[in-house]
């Protein structure tokens, strides 16, 4: 067997088909010719979480139906740049164990030294269920058996707290194949527009998970646009943040529409805002603070919130993202941050 010096070229000498995806943020399609530079070390990962490039790959057989799954956590250096080292280390792994053929049934010794790849990890179930569902359009294969009573859910409008029936992964599917033709003409983005009021937050959470992920229909975006400032206008109780939270997440996919920029900008000028927000803010919603306004208008926001330690790590985690590490960088050194920002910023190099 030749030499193999990547996961690519063991995919392609394998002769299999694959697709990629990014499943730390959120879930996100990785080209082949970008995952071959980030391999490479031409570029840094584009959307690291914690350190880490958290990876889906799914590869198959032209002569197979059947799709395997491989789901990686590999680190990063600090600037971003995938570990060569681990990556090394997990194709040895990968060889030892399957050779040149990854379709084939592992015996037991083979399982086992699978069960051993320690760049193995397993996503949260929210996030494996909108993978599947992106997987299975991607194959043109069927949606689950979940979808179905998903649907009649949705359009039975008088029975809104008889959710027990549903689940996550209809959800997952029904979101995902929002922009399809069938739910197109079957007008599924007016369907749940129509709907957004009235879920209540067991179905309502786990549907913003899966909506983080897609880029969407006009209809529902603005439907979820108002939803959210409703939410903020609505008597502060236990449950209104974590609606408001859930929200702002399911925007993450469209932050670069001009009614989600305008919404997050709005936001960013209120007198204050809860820690947990900005937290959805950027962990999901990171590129609607590329540029230098809104993203000095965050770090004030955050400053305010008076704990260090938040600091640093939202601090920490937005300078590894290439998009924002410039923009962070003339934060840093904007003459118009205020005391509080310089000092929080002083005393997160001084613990370094």
């Amino acid at each position: 067997m030749d030499t193999i010096d990547t996961i690519s070229q063991l995919l392609q000498s394998s002769n299999s088909q694959y697709r990629l995806y990014d499943v730390g943020r959120k879930i996100d399609k990785l080209s082949k010719e970008q995952f071959e530079k980030i391999e490479q070390n031409q570029i840094p990962y584009p959307t690291p979480s914690q350190g880490h490039a958290c990876i889906a790959i799914v590869f198959w057989q032209k002569q197979s139906p059947q799709p395997y799954l491989w789901l990686l956590k590999l680190p990063l250096d600090e600037r971003g740049l995938l570990n060569q080292g681990a990556r090394n280390h997990f194709i040895a792994i990968i060889v030892e164990a399957l050779g040149s053929d990854l379709t084939q049934d592992a015996n037991q010794q083979q399982e086992e030294l699978l069960k051993g790849n320690p760049y193995l990890f397993t996503p949260a179930q929210y996030k494996l269920a909108s993978l599947n569902s992106k997987i299975k359009l991607e194959l043109n294969q069927a949606a689950s058996e979940h979808l179905s009573p998903f649907i009649s859910y949705l359009n039975d409008k008088t029975t809104w707290q008889n959710w027990q029936g549903i689940g996550v992964q209809g959800m997952s599917d029904f979101v995902a194949r929002l922009n399809e033709k069938e739910s197109i003409k079957d007008n599924h983005s007016e369907l749940l527009s129509k709907a957004l009021p009235y879920l209540p937050n067991e179905v309502l959470f786990p549907l913003c998970g899966a909506l983080e992920n897609e880029a969407l229909p006009l209809t529902l975006l603005d439907s979820l646009i108002e939803s959210f400032k409703n939410s903020l206008k609505a008597t502060a109780n236990e449950q209104t943040l974590p609606r408001q939270q859930h929200l702002l997440r399911s925007l993450a996919s469209n932050c670069h529409h001009p009614h989600v920029e305008q919404l997050i900008h709005q936001l960013l000028q209120q007198q204050s805002l809860a820690a947990d927000l900005l937290i959805t803010l950027s962990g999901r919603c990171w590129l609607a603070l590329a540029n230098i306004d809104n993203l000095m208008a965050f770090f004030e926001h955050l400053v305010a919130c008076e704990d260090q330690s938040l600091f640093n790590g939202i601090f920490k985690d937005l300078v590894a993202i290439p998009a924002l590490r410039p923009v962070v960088f003339q934060c840093m050194r904007a003459p118009e941050r205020s005391e509080a920002l310089s000092k929080a910023i002083g005393h997160l190099f001084h613990q370094a």
